[in-house]
């Protein structure tokens, strides 16, 4: 009996061959520029579903990799299985104990959604089009991460289907070490069929984004580097760059140009929020000004961040500390009178919660950055094996003193940078997640790491 045979006979959903119809499309990322050709793809309809598929998978030999979305995705998956969670949705909140339980192929907008009928929110990213696993196992940075830390550090217990065959939890008592390495420690593990995630008593934040024509570029640089020195960690900000096109789905006052912009999440009273963006707004005229008291439903709005699949090429790291030697070179490298081929290069504030781990210890990498720094080139996939890497090497050239030993793995950029993946983690972390990988995948029936 063939594996697809084998695993049409144990699993509910479907089973997809590359001569299929319907194959091209399951397996079908986000980031267009990824196309994936596994051998087998399957379509998970429940939790028994994994079950069945990692002992089919074990007793063939075959790897198995798990695909939610593929906002994530940028080393094509050419052998194995492909496992799909888009069936496996769900958001149940319990709003006494504030937990939300969050099915593995949900999205982040369905969480937000449910949590506010309640007065709740969810510590999500700034996209809500994302999957909620992939982000979350690898920590999270959001729009109020200065607030409330990383996004994993919310989560209170998960579903997974390890190599044995078994579905476990893994939480504070059951499988705790396991719980610890999946609270940062990205893939490898299994597969996460559902997390319970704690949510926060929140209805509004003062916030959104600010737009400045590029003269103002500099001084609006200078001005919210020294402005993020003195911000409480009530308040998250962030910077980009952007080149955008003439296209007519840009705002108009935006179409065609080089801008600046400046986003602000702050938690309190909007009119102290008011006050703190202040500084911010005085750096010039503003083409849009759309800071102002928004529902926490809609924090996405604050980043805006694209909703529809296309293909994406980025580079990501942390920073140290940066000051005004940083913000010349920057400038040098990646001002409005450089010709890059980046459509955002984005600065993030972090510090504040982000730096402190949780009572019993997770796997999050990068707690002790200061900012983040991160690039998206032009999205054309005939740029991204020389032209885009290339590019990002000479920008950030100037800019190695400040640049961070430590990265988070959600900026690795799917591993393909050589070292990225030894620089996810501190040493010792990345040494105690290689021995929670052994434990629980003795075999690599889930194979995690940089592209070979």
């Amino acid at each position: 009996m063939t594996l697809i045979d084998d695993l049409r006979i144990r699993v509910a959903g479907p089973v997809f061959g590359p001569a299929d119809d319907g194959f091209a499309t399951e397996v079908a990322a986000w980031n267009t520029a990824t196309l994936h050709t596994p051998d087998v793809a399957v379509g998970l309809s429940s939790e028994e579903d994994a079950a069945a598929l990692v002992r089919a998978a074990a007793d063939a030999g075959t790897p198995i990799r798990v695909l939610a979305t593929g906002h994530g995705s940028a080393t094509p998956v050419t052998d194995g299985i492909l496992a799909t969670t888009s069936r496996l949705t769900g958001v149940t909140i319990d709003p006494e104990t504030r937990i939300a339980h969050i099915a593995a192929g949900s999205r982040w907008a369905a969480v937000i959604a449910a949590a506010a009928e309640h007065g709740l929110a969810p510590i999500a990213g700034a996209s809500d089009n994302v999957g909620c696993i992939g982000y979350t196992l690898g920590g999270g940075l959001g729009p109020l991460a200065r607030t409330y830390g990383f996004s994993s550090d919310w989560v209170r217990g998960f579903r997974i289907a390890v190599a044995s065959g078994e579905v476990v939890s893994a939480d504070a008592t059951e499988n705790p070490d396991l719980f610890w390495a999946l609270r940062g420690g990205k893939g490898g593990f299994g597969i996460v069929t559902s997390m319970d995630f704690e949510l926060v008593e929140l209805t509004s934040v003062y916030g959104g984004s600010v737009f400045f024509d590029a003269a103002e570029i500099a001084s609006g640089l200078s001005t919210w580097v020294d402005w993020t020195k003195k911000l409480p960690e009530t308040a998250t900000s962030s910077v980009v760059i952007l080149r955008l096109p003439p296209l007519e789905f840009i705002p108009e006052p935006l179409r065609g140009k080089t801008v600046f912009s400046v986003r602000f999440a702050f938690v309190g009273d909007p009119a102290e929020g008011e006050r703190l963006f202040q500084p911010i707004r005085d750096v010039g005229p503003t083409l849009i000004d759309a800071v102002g008291e928004l529902p926490a439903s809609a924090i996405a709005t604050i980043h805006n961040d694209p909703k529809d699949p296309g293909p994406g090429w980025d580079r990501g790291m942390l920073l140290t500390e940066i000051d005004t030697d940083y913000i010349a070179a920057f400038l040098g490298a990646a001002g409005p009178d450089q010709q890059v081929p980046f459509v955002a290069v984005e600065m993030r504030h972090l510090g504040g919660a982000t730096e402190c781990d949780v009572p019993d210890g997770s796997a999050v990498g990068g707690r002790s950055g200061a900012y983040t720094l991160f690039m998206a080139g032009v999205p054309d996939p005939n740029l991204f094996e020389k032209v885009l890497p290339t590019a990002a090497d000479a920008l950030l050239e100037p800019l190695r003193p400040w640049i961070a030993a430590e990265t988070t793995i959600n900026l690795a950029s799917g591993l393909t940078v050589p070292g990225s993946y030894e620089a996810s983690w501190p040493a010792e972390t990345f040494r105690r997640l290689a021995e929670v990988r052994a434990t629980y995948d003795p075999n690599t029936l889930f194979p995690y790491g940089p592209p070979s």
